[in-house]
């Protein structure tokens, strides 16, 4: 046997795994593996369902076991996507015309619910495609984060509809920007889009055991789902 590392013969037993197979350990680079390994990569079937599964409101547990894979693998891979998606807004061109968004913040959590983790979408009431995105704080730093992440044509030219939480003041241009009530209507697109993503993401859910235990992997989450939403909308 080599090591699947460094190739190495120098190879020494190293007891057992709690399925029985005998554990080896390279005495080069230290590497331990399980002699006669079996392929257990998933395969391109299971994660095109994994993939369909992914934006809907399933745990990590009921996707592996509507897959049929681990849920060690599963996680695996959805680590790899996430970490890899590319976390930038993509939309087609648009003219420098008059243009309306709605802003608004989703309060959600990571690991606990005293580490809080705002969401900051902005939506075209147009395309009725999230055309902004930010997480991260309540406050100044993050109603900044949401107006960078827009494409230069909104920060330019769009209309912004948000309510009255005062860090939007601070950012949006005053000339553009309108605070409104629940009650004028301005802000139906984007509270609507809030209520889908409570619906459609488990870790979103109010009272959930689905909740993120990385910021990363949580913020990868809404992205994948972002990019779905968009790209349905343009079927």
């Amino acid at each position: 046997m080599l090591c699947p590392v460094c190739g190495s013969e120098n190879i020494v037993r190293n007891g057992t795994v709690r399925n029985g197979k005998t554990e080896v350990m390279c005495k080069d680079c230290g590497r331990q593996s399980v002699e006669n390994p079996e392929n257990k990569n998933i395969s391109q079937e299971k994660k095109d369902i994994t993939d369909r599964l992914l934006p809907e409101k399933i745990p990590p547990a009921g996707i592996a076991r509507a897959a049929g894979v681990s849920e060690r693998r599963l996680q695996m891979y959805v680590n790899n996507k996430y970490d890899n998606i590319e976390r930038k807004i993509i939309i087609e061109k648009k003219e420098k015309v008059r243009l309306t968004i709605e802003c608004d913040e989703i309060w959600s959590f990571v690991n606990n619910k005293d580490n809080k983790v705002w969401i900051w979408p902005a939506k075209d009431i147009d395309s009725k495609k999230i055309v902004g995105f930010h997480a991260g704080n309540r406050d100044g730093k993050g109603a900044q984060g949401l107006w960078d992440s827009m494409p230069g044509v909104y920060r330019q030219c769009a209309v912004c509809y948000t309510d009255f939480w005062s860090a939007y003041e601070g950012v949006f241009p005053s000339e553009r920007h309108r605070p409104a009530g629940k009650e004028s209507g301005k802000t139906n697109n984007i509270e609507s889009f809030n209520c889908t993503i409570r619906q459609r993401i488990s870790r979103f859910v109010r009272k959930t055991l689905s909740f993120s235990k990385k910021i990363e992997n949580h913020i990868g989450a809404i992205w994948y789902f972002i990019h779905n939403y968009n790209a349905s909308l343009s079927r």
